[in-house]
């Protein structure tokens, strides 16, 4: 199983929609705390719709309790700062990526930590909405696992 990772995650519609899709494609998610919302906001529920009570879903205080907890392969930091695309890479069953707070990203040191990987961009913008860059990888990834 694959795992997406939101750390410290800010905006609800963002979480909701990633919660429906693990839903529909089998990853499961993990979110360190503090959130900066209530899992029960009615964003969240709006956005996710009946898909938060179907998903598997851990809520964790700290990334480190999160890792030493699930069974990985590979820990991927996603970052704009990035050192590999994310397409140039071969993932493997039981990844996990870690997704930084929509206004700040990741910390600098859980980006060293990890091998880093980005999604290019053209535009002077920041980044990429926090749901779109999840959906990115997690095709990306499935897509070499062959859909399974």
């Amino acid at each position: 199983m694959l795992h997406i990772i939101l750390y410290k995650p800010e905006i609800p519609p963002n979480t909701g929609n990633i919660i429906r899709l693990m839903v529909n494609t089998g990853f499961h998610l993990h979110l360190i705390e503090p959130l900066g919302f209530s899992i029960n906001e009615k964003s969240l529920r709006r956005a996710g719709m009946d898909y938060i009570k179907k998903t598997d879903y851990n809520l964790w205080p700290d990334l480190d309790t999160c890792l030493n907890k699930i069974n990985y392969h590979s820990v991927y930091s996603i970052s704009t700062k990035g050192e590999k695309i994310y397409s140039d890479l071969n993932y493997k069953k039981d990844d996990a990526f870690i997704f930084g707070p929509e206004t700040t990203g990741l910390p600098q040191k859980i980006i060293d930590q990890f091998d880093s990987i980005t999604i290019p961009m053209k535009s002077a913008g920041r980044s990429i909405n926090l749901a779109n860059a999840v959906s990115i990888i997690v095709y990306e990834a499935w897509r070499q696992l062959n859909f399974i």
